[in-house]
């Protein structure tokens, strides 16, 4: 597994989302200058976040973006998964995208890829967004 800029991004986002959700919408502008992302870039992932039900948007003066559920009930595993796709090191250990690889062909290497995806896996679901904040 290896993060992309879509999962860090997401993450610095719904962070400072969490961590300033007193405040109540959260402008999209913010976030940018809080972590120099990229304006357009971080549009696209607000948007692909909304679409994952894991924010809410309001248009207008007082619009921006807000957490759909506490934090404290958004796994990081999810979010890494709604942008990267597949915490396991290869497709043909994954439990969500899994597809055939020649690997599956050694036994042994599976067992261990297994068991590295089974560690990642566990270790983020219990990772909340609140824990981070």
């Amino acid at each position: 597994m290896r993060l992309t800029t879509k999962s860090e991004y997401s993450l610095l986002a719904l962070i400072y989302i969490a961590r300033n959700e007193k405040k109540g919408f959260i402008k999209i502008e913010d976030i940018c200058s809080e972590y120099d992302i990229p304006r357009k870039y971080l549009e696209q992932l607000m948007l692909i976040l909304k679409n994952g039900r894991l924010l809410k948007a309001k248009t207008g003066a007082r619009g921006g973006y807000r957490l759909a559920q506490p934090a404290g009930e958004v796994n990081v595993a999810a979010i890494i998964r709604l942008m990267d796709g597949a915490l396991a090191p290869t497709e043909s250990v994954s439990k969500y995208f899994f597809s055939h690889t020649p690997l599956e062909r050694e036994e042994k290497i599976i067992d261990v890829l297994k068991e590295i995806r089974d560690y990642i896996s566990n270790k983020l679901e219990r990772l909340k967004l609140s824990d981070l904040v």
